[in-house]
């Protein structure tokens, strides 16, 4: 007997749980009928064998017998990958899993609704079905995305696992009519061939194309990307990044800073803009550059708004108390935040909750995001804030590509110009002739402005003296926490003011 035929024959059991593996069973058991049994027994065994398929064949679900890219569930899903890496095993076959997640379903949802969000879904998952070979398997997944596990077949290598992915993603990326519309939705890719991991195991193999996935939806649209090891422990990292962000949150460790504004010709202070600062306990201070990736990364940055947008709040109420004049508050609107359908309808609240009128809140929002179209929910809601009575201010002006027609048409109410255009203002012609132009634009459409950035006299000078409204940066101020800003204000207002004439010297 050889010795290999023990270990084969204690899988007979696991093999036979499979429909499929009684082909791969057959041999194995005639062999050992015959060792046993001798011709009789061979005999036997053959019609034991017989009477097994028949009854397998009777019980066995319909996408397991070869349904084309007939979808499943999680546990059936589960058990047809485990016996397709059985079956490769025993016969030196490759199988792999592969997982597709759409890039942008947020939009379709807020656009068209859930309805025809989760018909779009559907209809991919169809197509993506049908772009399958017989015996594959399909699993939709919570969330909407769909997970495939391939049938074991030969040389099914790293390229062809490429080539199939990429086969299936141009499949779902097709145009979708629904109610006359034709609606796109395009997906991100990972897969894990079976080969690839040390202990495949169906769940094993899923979670990595998941891994793979997820690292593909971080740089998509449309990306792919194939399961290596590191990624695991990437996917660990960022998981431990966002607990402690979450934490550093809930907690009140992210709080605001407030650095002033103030009017460029007066020195007259005309508010603040909020600032996220982390109060690590162990590291203490923790400048933005190194947590706000994170918290973008991380999916959190709705909630920093959520966080700052009431630091906003408590502040104008206790200045208020103190009888101080703080005309407005500047906070910056993530993207995330700017998407919420009902943002208008919260803001509202929250003002009536603290007792304030809406033009006490500046909604900073960077430029490009005005620049997606007029049916996306972010616009809606920029023209829906302005409606109400925010401020609305376009952050970072001049690095992007708003036209003036978006600008008046979501009602911004100031441009704050990038440091970039103010650093040596003072010094350089071309720096000068561009924010001139800016400050020219913005008059003629009846625009606010303010500089960001400013660090020294020099520049504070040129930029009144071009006409610029406001100035903010390191010059007037640096970011200071709430606690400190009451003595800030006193202090302010006691110094002489300098007024900065036209013809005045820059330097002075």
């Amino acid at each position: 007997m050889p010795r290999h035929l023990p270990n084969q024959i204690r899988r007979l059991p696991t093999l036979m749980r499979f429909g499929p593996g009684l082909i791969l069973a057959g041999p194995l058991l005639s062999l050992c009928a015959y060792w046993l049994g001798g011709e009789r027994g061979l005999v036997a065994g053959v019609l034991a064998l017989s009477l097994l398929a028949v009854a397998a064949s009777a019980v066995m679900p319909r996408h397991a017998l070869g349904a084309p890219g007939g979808s499943t569930t999680r546990p059936r899903f589960l058990d047809d990958l485990d016996r397709f890496l059985l079956e490769g095993d025993a016969d030196g076959l490759g199988t792999g899993c592969i997982v597709l997640q759409f890039d942008d379903t947020a939009t379709l949802l807020d656009r068209h609704g859930r309805a025809t969000q989760s018909e779009v879904i559907r209809r991919i998952g169809e197509r993506i079905a049908g772009a399958l070979r017989a015996g594959d398997a399909v699993l939709p997944l919570e969330g909407g995305g769909y997970a495939v596990a391939l049938a074991p077949a030969r040389r099914l290598d790293l390229e062809t696992m490429v080539q199939i992915t990429a086969r299936l993603q141009a499949a779902a990326s097709e145009p979708v009519a629904i109610s006359g519309r034709r609606l796109l939705l395009t997906c991100s890719a990972g897969f894990c061939l079976g080969a690839r991991l040390p202990r495949p195991s169906a769940a094993a193999v899923l979670d990595a194309a998941q891994v793979a996935a997820d690292e593909a939806l971080r740089n998509g649209p449309g990306a792919l990307r194939a399961y290596a090891p590191g990624m695991a422990r990437k996917r660990a990292d960022r998981d431990a990044r966002r607990a402690e962000l979450e934490t550093a949150l809930d907690e009140g460790q992210i709080r605001a800073w407030f650095q002033p504004q103030v009017s460029a010709d007066t020195g007259d202070l005309t508010g603040f803009e909020a600032l996220a600062r982390w109060h690590h306990p162990e590291r203490g201070i923790v400048p933005p550059a190194d947590f706000l990736p994170g918290i973008a990364d991380s999916g959190l940055s709705e909630r920093l708004s959520e966080v700052m947008l009431f630091n906003a709040f408590v502040a104008l109420s206790r200045w208020d108390k103190a009888g101080v004049r703080v005309p407005t508050v500047g906070v910056n609107f993530s993207n995330d935040e700017l998407r919420n359908p009902r943002l208008a309808d919260k803001l509202k609240w929250e003002l009536d909750r603290f007792d304030l009128t809406p033009d006490r809140l500046s909604v900073e929002v960077l430029e490009t995001v005005i620049t997606t179209g007029d049916a996306d929910v972010a616009v809606r809601n920029i023209s829906a804030l302005a409606r109400l009575g925010c401020r609305i201010d376009l952050d970072d002006f001049g690095t992007g590509h708003t036209s003036i027609v978006n600008i008046r048409r979501f009602a911004a109410h100031r441009l704050k110009i990038d440091r970039s255009f103010v650093s040596r203002i003072d010094e350089d012609r071309d720096q000068q002739r561009t924010v001139a132009a800016i400050l020219s634009m913005a008059e003629q459409l009846g625009l606010d402005t303010l500089a960001e950035g400013v660090e020294t006299r020099g520049e504070h000078a040129l930029l009144a003296q071009l006409g610029c409204g406001h100035v903010q940066g390191f010059g007037i101020a640096r970011p200071m926490p709430f606690e400190q800003t009451l003595d800030w204000i006193a202090a302010h207002a006691a110094r002489p003011r300098l007024v900065w004439q036209a013809g005045a010297s820059p330097k002075g």
